[in-house]
């Protein structure tokens, strides 16, 4: 099939420091990608945020080279689906942004997923003990939308009265792309509060919290139209957009989702299915994703929430706030660290990369790298506890440290921050567990879980297999998953994910190290549980 007659579809994937495209065919096979970085500003006061032109201009950009690297014709996109983080856009009269900080910088509109000042606002949003917390896990967090907004609302009030509209990113993009304002079942249930079994936001919920307002107005500004993702959006691409892409104007938008769940779309239908494996995304931070037929309360991991990733079931999401990101603030600390990321980029790869290049070529199995971190512990909570304690107070811990400062200590280094991610991954699968969901497989995604060695260190840690998908960018293959419904390529988001995801390899525990990491793991709960004892002290 040449490239004037092949059907393809795009997936758009805007992550925190950058926004990648995916061509892909009918079948799932990635033709193409290409990306742009993106900037965070970050702040006094734990803010971080963005511009939502920037990242209007990098996905534009972005979708033009891939389009162009894989040799297609613009008119064969039978669809385009996009997924982001669930961070906060405010855009004020005529969708000209708003500033949600200092306002000498108006382009930064966006309040970023990881920033940390409504921390205040969602304890007292949990000392409420609102009903509607039922469907967070009992807590929400200072990550999720009603807190930023609360924040807006007191401490930047000319801006929250004057915002024409409050986004969650992923709906930004299909607003900028269509100038359709519905909102993604996805992004509202998960993290603003929407109801999406009963189909209603629950205005006494935003009465009891402080945002009156936004009840009152019978909630124009943060979404009246709520619809599952892969839904087309308006008339498809508006004839702005798709100058700006280089694309067909009407060419299918499907209704988007968050990141971590494109991820979960994109590799949790392999082998046997969504209701049987839990998705991980490793990312910049992780998220677990764990579908059930019938809804699950588990303290300390959000949701349930019905049909937030696959249409018809429900939706139980965890997660570590600091994951990949945890891994670059451990490597940091050590002292051989800025010798080993030279050489790291004389090689082009990063710096974990390279380190776990480094242990694979000094062991003949990876489950052996273990056995480097002999002593030494790490509890990588540098951005608090996402699950299951829902504790944004929570911080990193390391006990062991020796006066090595060589590079070899620097490999043990990193290998006990691995295993530490796979201990708080365990942590999260142990309290599903409790609550009566049984996980058999960790189906995973991310860049940061991408290496061979991560793989294998997981399923040893967490005592289960790791599965990977045939696809190299899978949250991309997610978004291009809704891109295919939109685009009636498939008829549901369930059928697509069953034809575009394909198994790869599976990661076995092993049985010579599972009693090594049972010990490892009850060693990384006393030493979360001791830092939380003296964290006031």
């Amino acid at each position: 099939m040449n490239s004037e007659t092949q059907s393809t579809l795009i997936g758009v994937d805007v992550g925190s420091g950058s926004v990648r495209a995916g061509i892909f065919d009918p079948a799932g096979h990635l033709l193409a990608h290409a990306s742009r970085p993106i900037t965070l500003h970050r702040s006094a006061g734990s803010k971080v945020e963005q511009s939502s032109n920037e990242i209007w201009r990098a996905v534009c950009e972005s979708i033009r080279e891939a389009v162009s690297s894989a040799g297609v014709s613009p008119t064969s996109v039978r669809g385009i689906g996009f997924d982001a983080t669930c961070s906060l856009v405010v855009l004020g009269k005529d969708g000209e942004p708003l500033p949600v900080g200092d306002a000498e910088a108006p382009e930064q509109n966006i309040i970023v997923w990881m920033d940390h000042r409504a921390t205040e606002q969602a304890e007292r949003i949990n000392a409420t003990a609102h009903p509607v917390l039922k469907y967070v896990g009992g807590k929400i967090s200072p990550e999720m939308e009603t807190p930023k907004l609360l924040w807006l609302k007191e401490n930047r009030r000319e801006v929250y009265d004057s915002a024409w509209q409050f986004f969650d990113l992923a709906d930004f993009l299909t607003w900028r792309a269509t100038g359709d304002l519905a909102r993604s079942n996805c992004t509202v249930t998960c993290k603003w509060t929407y109801l999406a079994h009963e189909k209603r936001w629950d205005g006494d919920y935003f009465r009891t919290i402080g945002l009156e307002e936004l009840a009152e107005e019978e909630f124009v500004r943060i979404g009246q139209r709520i619809v599952e993702p892969g839904t087309p959006c308006g008339e498809g691409l508006s004839a702005a957009a798709a100058d700006d892409m280089g694309l067909p104007a009407g060419t299918p938008v499907a209704v988007g989702m968050i990141d971590a769940h494109a991820g979960g779309i994109g590799t949790a239908g392999v082998d046997k299915g969504a209701e049987h494996n839990l998705a991980w995304v490793f990312g910049t931070s992780a998220c677990t994703m764990t579908s059930t037929q019938q809804p699950v309360y588990i303290p300390g991991v959000w949701g349930p929430y019905y049909s937030a990733m696959v249409p018809g079931m429900w939706l139980s999401e965890g997660g570590q706030s600091a994951a990949g990101a945890a891994i670059d603030q451990l490597l940091s600390f050590h002292p051989a660290a800025a010798e080993a990321r030279r050489q790291a980029r004389a090689l082009n790869v990063p710096l974990p990369v390279y380190l776990a290049d480094l242990v694979l070529a000094r062991i003949t199995d990876p489950s052996r790298a273990i056995e480097l971190a002999h002593g030494l512990h790490v509890v990588p909570e540098f951005l608090g506890n996402r699950a299951p304690f829902a504790d944004p107070h929570a911080r990193a811990a390391i006990a062991g440290l020796g006066m090595e400062n060589d590079l070899d200590n620097l490999l043990a280094f990193y290998v006990a921050g691995l295993g530490g991610i796979g201990y708080g991954l365990r942590q999260i699968v142990d309290a599903q567990r409790h609550a009566g969901v049984k996980t058999e497989k960790i189906a995973i995604s991310g860049g940061a879980g991408q290496h061979p060695l991560v793989r294998q260190l997981l399923a040893d840690a967490c005592d289960l297999p790791v599965i990977a998908t045939q696809c190299s960018e899978p949250v991309l293959l997610g978004s291009a998953i809704l891109g295919a419904v939109a685009g009636n390529v498939a008829a549901t988001v369930s059928h697509a994910m069953s034809q575009m995801t394909k198994l790869d390899r599976q990661f076995e525990p092993q049985e010579t190290y599972r009693q090594t990491h049972r010990a490892r793991y009850e060693s990384y709960k006393l030493l979360q549980q001791t830092a939380k004892a003296i964290r006031d002290n």
